[in-house]
């Protein structure tokens, strides 16, 4: 049977639901089993960065049912700025309705209305659907006219 309720309103999340926002993604992360800073934590950091125009946030549903957290940065390849879509969640009780693809469609036009060109994503090898679902909304991970993989590296300087 299909779920015909109405899909929630996607709205830009304010410094001031900063907690709303670290909630999610700490729901995110143990879901998955990855470690993460606590609510407090990334509420605290979250407050900071969600006041620069250089991330945000988008957050779906009033009680907030998903999540998606943007970065953006400078680029000598790209006239505007290249965003990383770094985090992109919907709770388990409401996926396969359409809600991350709202979400996605909701980054890329916040995105372009900032000028950007190009949306990034970092997928874990073992993503689960999380290929799939990129790949379908026209992602790919090779550039174009080369068909071998780009890969992501990363070192921590701590």
């Amino acid at each position: 049977m299909v779920n015909s309720t109405p899909l929630p309103a996607v709205r830009i999340a304010g410094p001031d639901e900063a907690r709303v926002v670290a909630a999610l993604l700490v729901e995110f992360n143990r879901e998955y089993g990855t470690p993460t800073p606590e609510v407090d934590v990334l509420t605290r950091r979250l407050r900071r960065l969600l006041a620069d125009r250089s991330t945000f946030a988008l957050l779906a549903g009033r009680p907030e049912i998903g999540v998606a957290l943007v970065s953006l940065r400078t680029s000598v390849w790209y006239e505007g700025p290249v965003a990383t879509l770094d985090e992109l969640y919907v709770g388990p009780q409401q996926r396969s309705r359409g809600l991350g693809a709202r979400l996605l469609a909701a980054v890329e036009a916040e995105v372009r209305r900032r000028g950007g060109e190009v949306v990034e994503i970092n997928v874990d090898g073992d993503g689960g659907g999380a290929p799939r679902f990129y790949e379908r909304h026209g992602y790919r991970n090779t550039e174009v006219g080369d068909d071998t993989p780009l890969l992501y590296y990363f070192r921590e300087l701590t």
